[in-house]
């Protein structure tokens, strides 16, 4: 469906530039369909006579008699005959045709025989040719065992910190307010060739981890330290947040449809049961805060972004498990989040993982 769309709207911007830039003078068509009909009986009148001294040539050779000669060049003047008045009918019709709409037409031309294994579809405007889709081509690139498909995956959830000494229940961000969300591409390899219970899942991800601090708190960087401290003004909003690009691998299980057909053998995992186990590397690519708070009667927005001793490889495991494309998702960061940081603080986050 995605390349019927695909070649619809590029048949579209060709019909859309026809009309901007202009038609051509269907009536100059006319003219030189009318001179093709005097060309094509020049052709057939040269094809027969050319035909007619190969003839005469097996005559003189001894290969054919007199006789035969006579009925071949009969033969032959009665194809010649047919062809002028079919092709000539041909354009005739052609003329016809363009008189009737006057010249806005469209020529759709289909080729489809029993040794051309495949549709050839093209599409003329005013004679030009502007437009071809050839599905032998796509059949010969089909292969018939396919073990690698990828997918756009997507996720979002809850965010927060797994701080050394404390519990979820203590923790400093606030637990609904800290959010996660990610996005990228993932390829999906069978592993054995003869069953499609485990697949190999590898890609790349860009990931947005937030923090909310409890109460009126902000981080502030302190050499090697980053730490929370109050804020002298009634904070609205402050939001903490470390973009990633990481690179996933998990190993998925789970059963699977196979559908075999002449041409193709497919494993479908569509509506079937899925987990994942894995962990996933990468590097961090900035850190930043968001402030907002009131000043003396002034609405103030900060966006600081900084180091803030944030580490910057990123490395962790993950998991998921659902139904389709629909999976309960759960990362865990091994890195801290702060290198040198007095009290450890790990990433974790819970959501939904979407994959298209």
């Amino acid at each position: 469906m995605k390349t019927i769309t695909f070649y619809t709207a590029l048949v579209c911007l060709f019909l859309i530039s026809q009309i901007v830039f202009g038609q051509e003078d269907y009536q100059k068509k006319i003219e030189a369909l009318k001179i093709e009909k005097e060309r094509i009986v020049e052709q057939e009148k040269d094809a027969l006579k050319f035909e007619v001294r190969e003839i005469n040539k097996r005559v003189e050779k001894g290969d054919v008699s007199e006789m035969e000669a006579k009925s071949l060049k009969e033969e032959a003047a009665k194809r010649r005959a047919l062809n002028i008045e079919n092709r000539v009918a041909i354009v005739e019709n052609k003329i016809v045709w363009l008189e009737r709409n006057e010249g806005e037409v469209l020529v759709l031309t289909a080729v489809d025989s029993l040794d051309n294994d495949g549709i050839s579809v093209g599409l003329q405007i005013y004679g030009k040719p502007t437009f071809n889709f050839n599905s032998k081509r796509w059949k010969r690139d089909m292969k018939y065992d396919r073990r690698t498909y990828s997918d756009f995956v997507f996720a979002v959830g809850l965010n927060n910190a797994v701080i050394e000494g404390q519990s979820l229940d203590e923790s400093s961000y606030k637990i609904g307010g800290s959010r996660f969300f990610q996005m990228g591409w993932q390829w999906r390899t069978r592993v054995f060739k003869n069953s499609n219970w485990l697949r190999f899942n590898y890609g790349f991800s860009f990931q947005f981890n937030g923090l909310k601090p409890e109460g009126n708190q902000l981080f502030v960087q302190e050499g090697n330290q980053t730490v929370l401290e109050e804020f002298e003004y009634d904070l609205d909003k402050s939001k903490f947040r470390m973009d990633n690009l990481v690179f996933p691998v998990h190993f998925e299980v789970g059963p699977s449809r196979l559908t075999k057909t002449e041409r193709t053998m497919r494993y479908s995992i569509r509506n079937q049961f899925r987990m994942g186990f894995g962990g996933y590397g990468g590097f961090n690519l900035g850190t930043r805060q968001k402030l907002k708070y009131n000043r003396d009667g002034d609405n103030v927005k900060d966006k600081l972004k900084r180091d803030y001793n944030t580490s910057s490889l990123i490395y962790g495991v993950s998991t998921y498990i659902g139904f389709d494309g629909i999976l309960l998702y759960l990362k865990y960061d091994l890195n801290p989040i702060f290198k040198d940081a007095e009290i450890k603080q790990n990433n974790i986050s819970l959501g939904l993982r979407f994959d298209i």
